[in-house]
């Protein structure tokens, strides 16, 4: 039975023995499948930086996007099974395996860690002749770098610490975890389901500003680029703040005037400017040179196939954010 170090202590040669055992499994056409290795748990956590489990149920398993797919052919496993195992590493299931979790909350916590272990699998599957068609480097991390977790700057962390302590009583009869181990899985989770909020925003708009068509990545500084919440994270449900319909990539300039209400957005997608905005675009040079019109466009710049923000989450960021 595994224990925490075969995970976070994972060598090439380990990795490589796990590998082995993959190619020859056989797919179990019915009932239980067989206990997962480290390797593929590690995989399913790396893939929970991309793909909230949440949104796939029993019957909709098979509409999971990259890297889900690619990672249950490996496995000669369901997709369904794939997922389990991410809702088991990020706390969602209370039977989840206590070291997969803790595992998992410990690398999340640690992206430089997770990084050199990422580095670790890849390495010991190629050698094992599983490339890149087969097992992609979905998180492009294979070359170097480390991975960076977007969007935290919008966590409170007083609505979150509240929320964590409101979590750790509801379920300490059942926990198989310590309270501060608990706050630590919960904690994690929140971080990466943030992260992979903030990812699935940048990619709908197109990563470029929707205000001013900006895109940093272009001169090499994507994370000039910031995925926020049109409802603020603090005010949403739990199913709201992973909602990318909730959210808008925009440059600095624009994110802060959106969140502070001097910008808002109607149902048509226009652009409304405060008052008190408007005045200062007519006479300070510097306050026209980011909210005149241009760069400021008269309606959101999405692409073609994005899915559109929400209405219901528009209507509260102008009832309750913009300075009419």
């Amino acid at each position: 039975m595994a224990d925490l170090t075969d995970y976070l202590e994972l060598t090439v040669s380990q990795a490589r023995e796990q590998f082995r055992a993959l190619l020859t499994r056989r797919p179990v056409a019915g009932g239980r499948q067989v206990v997962f290795s480290p390797v593929e748990t590690l995989l399913c956590l790396a893939a929970s930086f991309l793909v909230n489990h949440r949104h796939f149920g029993g019957g909709t398993a098979h509409q999971a996007p990259e890297p889900v797919p690619s990672l249950a052919r490996l496995f000669s496993r369901p997709p369904s099974s794939v997922l389990a195992k991410m809702a088991n590493l990020d706390g969602s299931r209370s039977h989840g395996g206590k070291w997969d979790v803790l595992a998992g909350a410990l690398l999340r916590d640690d992206p430089a860690r997770f990084s050199r272990i990422y580095r670790v699998l890849l390495h010991a599957a190629r050698a094992e002749g599983i490339g890149p068609a087969r097992l992609p480097d979905f998180i492009g991390l294979e070359d170097g770098g480390e991975l960076a977790l977007l969007g935290q700057e919008e966590l409170d962390l007083s609505v979150l610490e509240a929320e964590l302590r409101d979590q750790i009583t509801r379920h300490a009869a059942e926990s198989p975890w310590s309270e501060l181990e608990t706050e630590r899985i919960l904690l994690a989770a929140a971080r990466v389901g943030q992260h992979v909020f903030a990812v699935h925003v940048l990619a709908n708009c197109g990563s470029r500003c929707v205000f001013c068509g900006l895109s940093p990545a272009s001169f090499g500084a994507k994370r000039m680029l910031l995925a926020g919440h049109i409802k603020p994270w603090k005010d949403s449900t739990p199913s709201e703040r992973l909602d990318p319909r909730n959210g808008l990539a925009a440059c600095p300039a624009h994110d802060v005037a959106f969140d502070t209400g001097l910008l808002t957005v109607n149902g048509g997608l226009r652009i409304h400017v405060a008052h008190s905005l408007a005045d200062a675009v007519q006479t300070d040079p510097l306050a026209r040179q980011y909210y005149g019109r241009p760069p400021l466009r008269e309606a959101l710049l999405l692409p073609p196939e994005a899915q559109p923000p929400a209405r219901k989450y528009l209507n509260w960021h102008r009832d309750k954010v913009f300075v009419a």
